[in-house]
């Protein structure tokens, strides 16, 4: 960590956090609750083919997950891996290997044209949804 967030960290418990008190039993239970969002199985096929919109390896893949907040796949990449094979037999996806032997994964048309739908119901939900809380 750079110096000057360091000294902003330090400033910031002195002067903002002094009241607060975060014990491990609080960490604990908010590291426990991180983990325990469940993201539908929808959700993660629509980030997975959103992702392989450009050719991505496996391990690529799960890292991008990650970033998204989709857990699913820590210490189970096996099934992710199931999923792309999935995918690969019903035609949505194509896998190519390099010269090193890397196998990678990306949208074939079939599986551009479901995304395409996918996101275009999502967007429909969003806005029912915004109409239902706005009316």
């Amino acid at each position: 960590m750079e110096d000057r967030l360091k000294n902003l960290k330090k400033v910031m418990d002195r002067k903002t956090f002094t009241d607060l008190e975060f014990t491990d039993q609080h960490q604990k239970a908010i590291h426990k609750k991180i983990n325990q969002l469940d993201v539908s199985d929808e959700e993660i096929l629509l980030a997975v083919m959103q992702l392989l919109v450009h050719e991505k390896t496996g391990h690529e893949l799960t890292g991008l997950l990650r970033g998204r907040g989709i857990q699913r796949f820590e210490g189970d990449e096996g099934s992710l891996y199931t999923l792309l094979h999935r995918l690969e037999q019903t035609r949505c996806i194509e896998t190519n290997w390099d010269e090193t032997g890397a196998k990678y994964y990306v949208l074939k048309n079939k599986g551009r044209k479901l995304l395409d739908k996918a996101e275009q119901k999502r967007k429909e939900r969003r806005f029912v949804m915004k109409e239902l809380l706005e009316g």
